[in-house]
Order: C-alpha cells, then structure tokens, then sequence
C-alpha cells in the first residue's frame, strides 16, 4: 500500500531527526580514559603519585648537583644562580635527563645524542600509557590513532645551537623541533591519526586532552595519547621567571595561602590513552574515569599580555559545563590551576565565585603544592591526580596552606580547601570533577571528568574438575631486562596480593608486546607463580623445578622444526590446537601429540623438539593439558593465538609493572 504524501513527509522528517540525534550524540560521545603513564616528581608511575598525594608529601627539592654543571648563569660565575632575594636552585626534578635506551626505540646512539631529553621522556612515558592500558603495541600499528602533545621549553635546542658550526651534525632540527614530539612518538608506534604539537604554555597540556577528545568524537582517530612534557635543563628561563616576580622566594607552591608569594618550577610528563566511551566498553578496556566535556578561549586584552581575565576563566568554565551537559551544582570537586602566585589565586578565585555561587560546597584541590608548576605538562598533571581521586574516593590535602588567603570572604563562598586528605562523598549522582588550565599565553582550557562507575562484561575462566592453568609470560629485549622485569614483577606481587591470577595471565599475554628473550610458566595461582619467578630469579634450572618453567631467546631467521612420533590423525584435536597456534604446520603436528619429553636441542641451526605418543586418555575438554606445550612453542617463537587463548583462560586487563628500560649516559654538553 502506498503511502500518502503526507505519511511520506512524517517518515522523512522522523528519518531525518533520528539523523540528528544521531549526529548530537556522537558530537557530545563521553570519551573514557583506560591508560595513564606519568613520571612526575616523587613519582615514577600514576601508582606511585597516589602514594605521595595519599602521603601529603611535598616533592619538590634542591637541583640535583650534575643539573645545571657546567652552564654559565646570569653573572658568569658557575654557582647557582640567585635573583636578588630569591633562591631559584630548588624545583621538581625527575631522573635520567641524560640517559636513555635508544635500541629500544630504533634510535641509532649518534641521533639519540641530539634528540631533546623532552621527546625522549614522552616516547617512554607513551609507551607506559599504553602497558597500563594493557595494549600490546602490535595490535594497533598502522591504527588511526591520534597524538596530542602540549610542549614548551626549548633549552636542549638552544644549548646545542650554542655549539660552533662544526659540531652541528643532520639529528639537531629533528631531535629538537617541537613538531616532532608528537610525531616522533607516531613515526615509532606507525599511527595514522592527527599528530599535533602545541603550545600555549602552562595550558599546553590540558589543550591537547581537549583536541584529542573533539577528533575521537568526530572520528578523526579512534584512539589517542594526549599529554604533555617539561625539562628543565638551563638555568636561564628561572632567572627569567625570577626577574619577573613570578617565582616563590622560598621554592614552595602556598596556593591559596596568605602567604602566597609565587611558584616554583618542575618537570615531568603525563599521557592519557582515550576512547570514545562505546568502543572502550565494547574491547572489554579498564574504564579509570570518563571525560564529558571540554572548552578553550583566550583572554584577550588585559592589563598586560600575562595578567589572567576573570571573565574569561568564568566564560571558559561555563562553555565546558554546557559542552558536557552538566550543571554547575553537580561539581563536587575542581582542580585549580592554582599556581600560588598572588594575583593569579585572586582572579581565579573571583572566577570560580561567579560561576559555581549557588553550588552547595565545592572542594578546591591544587596539585601544585605537591610537585610545583609543571608550565606545559601542568594540566595533564592535574587532570591524571584528579582521576585517581576519582578512583580512590578521597581527595588529597592542599599543602603549605597554614592560613587562608585572608582578602577572600571565605564564609561568602561554598568553597573548601582540604588541609587533609578528605573522603570524597557519594551521593545520589556520580562524582564529577572539573579541572582548570590557564596559560600565560592567555589561552584557558577546562574540562569535566566523571568517576567510572561501569562495569564491562568479563569472559570468566572454563570450569574444570582439575585445578585451573594459565600461561604466564614475560618478555624483553635484553636478558637483563627480563631479569629485571622478573624481579619488578615478584615485587608487585608481595604489595598487590589481592590480585587474580587469571587478569595477570591475561595482561601479561594479550596486553603487552613479545621481545625475543622470554620467560613462559605455567601456574596455577597467585601463589605459585610466585614461587617460580622465585626460582627464575635465583636461575633454578628447569629440571630441578620440575619443568615449571620455561626461558629462551628465540631467533627469528631460525625454523621451527618438530620430530615426531606420529598417531592417526586426530582432527578433533587438531581442530582445537589450530585455534590457539597461529602456525598451521605446527598445529598440523601437534595434533598428534600432548607432552614435550625433551627440551630443544639445537642441530645445524635448526630446533627439534622430540614428543611421545599421544596420550589415550586425552580429555579433549581439559584444554590445559596443552599449556605446557605452548609455554614451550612460546620460548621458540612460534605466534600464539593470544586471543584465543585469553578467551579460554578469562581474566580482564588490569595494572601491572611496565618495561624497564635500559639507559645509558646521551648527551651533548
């Protein structure tokens, strides 16, 4: 029956609503944060930096004595420099500025010298962010993944061209432009999504977390690492911020404090993995905290080309409220920028009055008292501390505020300042947070982010009548570095107990890459796997431990060969093994047999492995009979079906110890 030209117009209008909705949808997609990495002050690891929020400490500390060696301050003398009253030699300060591991990254040693030590930091920290998300960098190469880098400082560049001409080598403008910092990080992982450096100083980095979130959300990129990166490597910027009167006289951040003088400087780097909410829920990810929303602006003409604007903060603020869809009485948390520098304190305070005045009680955190103004990484900082808030339920102490600012009407205001850590209440709503970025540049960025109160559906392990097994493996590109990835692994182990055997086997196996020299076990808990990274450790032999496990460096121009003792064929069996062996000749021969009765013995470069007949009682249904054999292939070389395997074993991702990087001594005076 043909329908009237009037229904025809409905169903058109309905389809072409339905295309709205659909379209408003994805433009406001809440993006979910599933992997984080950072190295801050104090902190090695985001793990780590709860631990010293949790703890109340103050990270920053005095210049670490080979820091600024050898470079000429304002006065020409090579003491550390002072400005008038104030002290400039203490900051935030993380290690290893000089050193690097350049193999692991395909970095020929000649260019690692000339690559700035910021660039260095944000392909390490990458590749943490990616371990904690627990995604194996093999799975998506050649993805259309973003990278959202916000970075500033300039001085290994300048300290390289202040050599003469002749040393100047082909490394000095890849290693050192900016541009290169995202795509440096890339060019190593083969990403094809947006690449962009930015920098609008101390707003860099929570600039980059808002463009990453609007290309996830207009399918630019499906996954993205944004974040932001500090060094401070010359002493000159210091003297520079100093003369300006905008750094503390006493090296501490007092934010909000009657005694706010000014900030102090640091360095480090943050990155956050993102996804759009529904693809993230889909692979199964671990969901740390959902971003809503977010806006930028700029300040426009004020006093002078540094002075904040109140209205301009406030205008911000409100953009990313509407952005998310979120009403300003449902805030119960925000994260100040916060520098500690009197006028600053005082606009953003007025800003913060204006918007959230008929917000019931707001608490104001403020990062900055703990590890200092990390400038183009400061945001991402921010952004990381409240997310693990978020996750712990608590909200850390403010330090140095003895005595709040006493020119606030602090009664007038439903603002409170946490002297101690607090717990984060819960209400009928979830916690939703908003966190502040402003940078000298003028250009502001706020952004809200809401506690991840989902749950994905998790493949739980097949029952069976025998205790369960699961394939353990570890992997490095040297053999000191499965060593010392063993022992990081026993030592997370002894403070994580409450960890599932099942989720570790699956982390280890589907969420992380396989280097050539490598360690496979097969386990049965917590527990026991435990006692055999014990026996790793103390390089127990196989046969003493029972065949419990497994190391070996594979080589990848060398086959692997089976000799065997051949049954009929058993396609039942073979059927099965082909779903976990990505080797259909190996597969083909293993059907025939179930035990490894010798280990590999090598002739004329070639692995031969020798088998006893297959096992009559054979329980097709008790699959784990075969994980031993794979722990062993594995040693060899031979591609595991990780996915298939995983589904079989159950678990879901979780957070594990990340690659330790070898470093040696880069570095171009």
């Amino acid at each position: 029956m043909e329908l009237s030209p009037t229904k025809k117009a409905l169903l058109a209008i309905r389809q072409l609503q339905s295309k709205l909705d659909a379209l408003e949808k994805a433009k406001q997609e809440p993006i979910a944060i599933v992997g984080m990495g950072c190295r801050l002050p104090g902190a090695n690891n985001p793990e780590e930096f709860w631990q010293l929020l949790q703890d109340s400490r103050d990270a920053i500390a005095k210049i670490p004595d080979d820091r600024w060696e050898d470079q000429n301050n304002h006065s020409g003398t090579t003491s550390q420099p002072r400005v008038e009253d104030i002290d400039i030699t203490t900051g935030g300060f993380i290690p290893h500025l000089k050193e690097f591991d350049p193999s692991f990254f395909r970095i020929a040693p000649k260019e690692a010298l000339s690559i700035d030590p910021q660039q260095r930091l944000l392909l390490e920290v990458s590749w943490e962010a990616l371990e904690n998300a627990a995604m194996a960098t093999e799975q998506i190469q050649g993805s259309q993944t973003g990278v959202f880098i916000g970075i500033a400082a300039v001085d290994y560049w300048h300290q390289l061209l202040s050599r003469s001409q002749t040393e100047i080598d082909a490394y000095l403008t890849t290693g050192n432009t900016h541009s290169l910092a995202s795509g440096r990080i890339s060019h190593f992982f083969d990403f094809t999504g947006s690449s962009i450096s930015l920098d609008t100083a101390c707003s860099s980095s929570l600039v980059a977390v808002h463009l990453a979130i609007k290309s996830l959300r207009d399918r630019e990129c499906h996954l993205a690492l944004a974040g932001g990166v500090n060094r401070l490597i010359s002493p000159k910027v210091s003297v520079n911020f100093a003369q300006g009167k905008m750094l503390s006289p006493d090296g501490r951040c007092k934010t909000f404090d009657q005694s706010a003088n000014g900030f102090v400087r640091s360095e480090g780097c943050g990155i956050v993995v993102l996804k759009r909410l529904s693809d993230a829920i889909a692979d199964q990810d671990q969901i740390r905290a959902v971003l809503l929303g977010s806006a930028t602006n700029q300040d426009g003409r004020t006093s002078s080309i540094t002075t904040p604007s109140s209205l301009s903060q406030q205008a911000v603020i409100r953009q990313a409220l509407v952005n998310s869809k979120v009403e300003a009485s449902q805030v119960s948390y925000l994260e100040t920028h916060g520098t500690g520098t009197s006028l600053g304190d005082a606009i953003e305070l007025e800003a913060l009055a204006q918007v959230f005045k008929e917000n019931q009680e707001l608490i104001l955190g403020a990062v900055k008292t703990n590890v200092g103004h990390l400038e183009s990484a400061a945001g991402i900082v921010s952004l990381i501390k409240t997310v693990l808030a978020l996750e712990n339920q608590m909200i850390p102490a403010n330090l140095h505020l003895n005595q709040p600012n006493q020119q606030v009407d602090w009664q007038q205001l439903p603002f409170k300042l946490p002297q101690q850590a607090i717990a984060w209440k819960q209400t009928t709503q979830p916690r939703i947070a908003g966190i502040s970025a402003f940078g000298f540049s003028g250009t502001n960025a706020h952004l809200l982010v809401q506690e991840a109160n989902l749950t994905p559906a998790v493949q739980q392990p097949v029952t069976s009548t025998e205790p369960d097994l699961y394939l353990f493996t570890l992997s490095a590109k040297t053999s000191k570095a499965l060593h010392q990835l063993g022992q990081n692994y026993f030592d997370y182990f002894k403070s994580h107990p409450q960890l599932q055997i099942a989720d570790v086997c699956f982390t280890t196996n589907l969420g992380r890459s396989h280097f050539n020299h490598r360690l496979a076990m097969a386990v049965s808990s917590l527990s026991d796997l435990q006692t055999k990274l014990t026996q790793f450790l103390a390089q127990d032999s196989s046969e003493k431990s029972g065949l419990s496990w497994w190391q070996g460096k594979i080589n990848s121009n060398q086959e692997v060969k089976l000799s065997l003792i051949l049954e009929p064929e058993n396609q039942a069996i073979q059927a099965l093994i082909e779903t976990l062996i990505n080797d259909p000749l190996i597969a083909q021969e293993l059907a025939d047999i179930c035990w490894i009765i010798s280990k590999k013995q090598a002739n004329n470069h070639q692995s031969n492995i020798i088998y006893s007949q297959l096992q009559k009682s054979f329980n097709l249904a008790n699959w784990q009979i075969l994980i031993n054999e794979i722990a062993q292939l594995y040693i060899l070389g031979v591609k595991i079906n990780w996915q298939e395997l995983c589904q079989k074993s159950g678990g879901k991702k979780t957070t594990l110890p990340s690659y330790p990087f070898q470093r040696s001594r880069y570095w171009l005076e």
